[in-house]
């Protein structure tokens, strides 16, 4: 899960894909990172904090780092929340940008949309719901689509 900063849309992606992965004991790893450093180490927007209690999701202990090159050795699928956050994630990966592995978030919910996840960041607090909303519904479809044989009983 990328943003610009890692401290209000993908700390949000990640504490809400985290629950629904702990949720159905799947055997997923998720994770998220910006593509500036200009939050390197600090915790999540304390918006972002807040609307996440308010939905039983404490994401209080997360950092904000930088995406890196080698997420892509990491990560089967990297999400961005918008097309900018796409064209920083291929200029900082240079040779191991694969393109068959990054997408927009959305598009999990609304196919070839480019639907962006909006940056709440210099607003008031209720476009933090509206962008937990918004996630809230990708990863519901992600792990709708990705999660069948768990939801079939088979724990290979």
């Amino acid at each position: 899960m990328v943003c610009l900063g890692n401290i209000c849309r993908s700390p949000l992606a990640e504490g809400i894909m985290q629950d629904k992965i702990d949720n159905r004991e799947l055997n997923w790893q998720v994770d998220s990172a910006g593509t500036n450093g200009y939050h390197v180490g600090e915790a999540p927007h304390r918006l972002s904090q807040k609307v996440a209690t308010a939905r039983g999701i404490d994401i209080s202990r997360q950092r904000a780092r930088n995406f890196r090159p080698d997420d892509f050795d990491k990560f089967d699928r990297i999400y961005a929340m918008a097309g900018d956050v796409i064209s920083d994630i291929k200029w900082i990966a240079g040779k191991k940008f694969n393109p068959a592995k990054v997408f927009l978030l959305m598009d999990e919910v609304y196919p070839g949309q480019d639907i962006e996840v909006p940056d709440p960041w210099y607003g008031p607090e209720p476009g933090y719901h509206e962008v937990y909303d918004m996630i809230d519904m990708a990863c519901n479809r992600i792990v709708e689509k990705y999660a069948v044989d768990k939801v079939l009983g088979n724990k290979e």
